[in-house]
């Protein structure tokens, strides 16, 4: 899929949202991103998504847990890593059919719903939850890739919150040129952003010792220890350098619960006074994880 013409011709000019100045497209350049998927029990995803509209992606009898992490080398507010965890989903009045969405997602609104998204930057905090609804938040993260592996982690509270390890395949031979959806639930509306990119990945199917995560027993981490995730991935992917831009167009809609929601959704308070910072937390210690040569800016 490539990038709108409606994009395109906006190259260059200038846009200035809640303070943060930036020149149109935004975008990334230079920035390595890893990839993996594991098989999660489908009616426990089911449970993490609000509202009627989105739905988990069912394979076979399965969900099915995406974790990507983009170390942001060259974009519009500056360098951050962002590590994502998100269930593969579909949009619609009712569930998709069975793995359909994969092969035609244009057809079933296909994309992922965000989980959990912390960054290394304040900027991205505020630009990625306060102008895209993203559910974006300040941690301590790294990024690391030597011969054999591509891994990422983050604390939380100095414990381990989430670290993904990936064998790195050996040759990035799979040319990629797709918009990628992203739905997020942010104060009591769903958001849907998308992301297009071009790259070249290294792909290799799903066995087992292809990747590990580790979910820390924090307790905000709780709803992704529940989620019955397979240990061996569906597959894993790296990216050595991806060139991406996200659209400026933004759709938003409220989502509705069958009583009263009676837990207020987090809103603007989380991002009204946040600044422009583009300093990174010290780099993730927790289980044994020390600092490395050359992890942050």
């Amino acid at each position: 899929m490539g990038i709108p013409s409606r994009i395109l011709r906006a190259a260059g000019r200038h846009a200035l949202v809640d303070g943060i100045p930036f020149q149109l497209p935004v975008y990334c350049r230079e920035s390595p991103a890893l990839f993996a998927a594991f098989p999660v029990d489908l009616e426990k995803a089911r449970a993490l998504l609000p509202g009627n509209e989105i739905h988990p992606l069912r394979l076979w009898n399965t969900g099915l847990l995406i974790v990507s992490v983009m170390d942001y080398r060259n974009t519009s507010i500056g360098k951050y890593v962002e590590f994502s965890v998100a269930i593969a989903c579909t949009r619609g009045r009712k569930p998709a059919p069975r793995l359909l969405p994969a092969l035609l997602p244009w057809c079933y609104g296909t994309g992922q719903f965000v989980v959990e998204l912390p960054v290394s930057t304040e900027i991205s905090v505020k630009g990625g939850k306060g102008i895209w609804g993203m559910p974006k938040h300040q941690g301590s993260l790294d990024y690391r890739i030597t011969e054999d592996t591509v891994s990422s982690q983050y604390d939380v509270d100095d414990q381990l919150g989430v670290r993904i390890t990936i064998q790195r395949p050996r040759r990035a031979w799979l040319p990629l040129s797709v918009g990628a959806s992203n739905y997020c639930a942010y104060r009591g509306m769903i958001w849907k952003s998308t992301l297009y990119f071009k790259a070249k990945a290294g792909l290799a199917m799903g066995g087992k010792g292809r990747a590990e995560l580790l979910i820390g027993d924090h307790p905000s981490l709780a709803p992704l220890r529940a989620l019955g995730i397979g240990k061996d991935p569906l597959f894993v992917a790296f990216i050595p350098q991806a060139e991406g831009v996200l659209d400026d167009h933004v759709e938003g809609w409220f989502y509705s619960e069958p009583g009263p929601i009676l837990s207020r959704p987090e809103g603007f308070e989380s991002v009204v006074n946040l600044g422009l910072g583009q300093t990174w937390p010290p780099p993730p210690t927790a289980a044994g994880r020390g600092p490395a040569s050359g992890v942050n800016p």
